[in-house]
């Protein structure tokens, strides 16, 4: 595991270091809008099948790294990995995304969760980077991550995706205390699962947090931002003798990016409906940023695309600190080569940054 990495733009960006290009990486950049990724999905029968399985999640996670000169792999797998290992029994309905047949639809449910041992419950998720690992070969560093415990939570309470969030923000607003109790749950289960991922191999952490921007601000530093931290005081940060940067990305985070500076974080993923040098206001270049081109400008022309990597890494700026990825996952209907386009553009216009 002390394969000397040939390719650590990504680790030293994410620590504000000074590199002679902007590293780029795509969220979800393993996924639907590959043919041989779909190809393995079909061969695993079903998406947990897929992701349970370490070979095929280590297939998967390396799939985009053969096409596209990306700085960093990311481990294949799903936020909600943490409740099925819990016992809600996570599935997959088609053309409705996961589901939950055992939510947390009362008091007593919560009040009887228990904290899973991950490293029983979860471990081909840890054999899946220990693979990943091997066959990287030090060629670009491995991201772990996990979902937030608010975002994983609104699954758990809703029993699968929400827009309005009704029960899980009824249950803010008349039980707080018992979904504190279950956010610290689920942080706990996640700081953990996210060690156990350092101690496989992961290099960098990421917390995702989708649907932190659905509460008040208030209400999403006590019950989004909080859980969080309690992570982030938890996490390994130091293996082999290497940082272990770790990134925080709530969607839609805004001026809340102020706030997110103080859990210790690395650096902040930051989506399109912010720019970069509003963020670097907010965050008064404590940390890195990580972003933010809007995904559906992959469906334009690859001239297009140039033109908005060039505007995103003038938004950004001189100076280390940033990592260029969308401001969101890429969707299943964009065309590979357009993403081609946009790497290759960061390559081109990035230098000129970082002289």
């Amino acid at each position: 595991m002390t394969t000397k990495l040939k390719n650590d733009l990504l680790l030293r960006a994410l620590l504000r270091q000074p590199v002679p290009r902007t590293p780029v990486w795509i969220m979800r950049q393993a996924g639907r809008y590959l043919p041989e990724y779909r190809k393995i999905r079909e061969k695993a029968g079903d998406f947990m099948s897929l992701c349970s399985n370490p070979e095929l999640a280590c297939e998967v996670t390396l799939q985009p790294l053969r096409r596209f000169k990306l700085d960093a792999a990311i481990l294949f797998s799903d936020i909600l990995t943490i409740p099925d290992a819990m016992g809600l029994g996570l599935y997959f309905e088609p053309g409705e995304g996961p589901k939950f047949m055992h939510p947390l639809v009362t008091a007593g449910h919560i009040k009887r969760l228990a904290v899973p041992d991950v490293s029983e419950k979860l471990q081909y998720v840890f054999d899946a980077v220990k693979l990943i690992r091997r066959e990287l070969d030090g060629s670009v560093p491995l991201i772990g991550f996990a979902g937030s415990p608010w975002t994983v939570a609104t699954y758990m309470v809703e029993g699968g995706s929400s827009r309005e969030f009704n029960k899980i923000k009824g249950l803010a607003r008349s039980e707080p205390a018992l979904l504190e109790q279950l956010l610290q749950l689920v942080a706990h289960t996640t700081m953990a699962y996210l060690n156990a991922q350092i101690e496989a191999g992961a290099q960098a952490i990421m917390i995702f947090d989708t649907w932190g921007a659905a509460l008040e601000a208030d209400e999403y530093r006590r019950f989004s931002l909080a859980s969080m931290q309690t992570i982030v005081d938890g996490l390994q940060r130091e293996k082999d003798e290497q940082t272990i940067p770790v990134i925080l990305f709530t969607k839609g985070a805004g001026p809340l990016l102020a706030d997110m500076v103080g859990t210790g974080c690395d650096a902040l993923g930051v989506d399109w409906t912010t720019s970069l040098a509003d963020a670097r206001r907010y965050t008064k270049d404590a940390v890195a940023l990580q972003g933010n081109l809007n995904p559906a400008t992959l469906r334009e022309s690859p001239q297009v695309i140039e033109e908005s990597v060039a505007e995103v890494l003038a938004s950004y700026g001189s100076g280390p600190g940033h990592v260029f990825n969308l401001g969101h996952g890429i969707t299943p209907d964009i065309d590979p080569a357009h993403l081609g386009a946009l790497v290759d553009a960061v390559h081109r216009f990035s230098p000129a940054y970082h002289q």
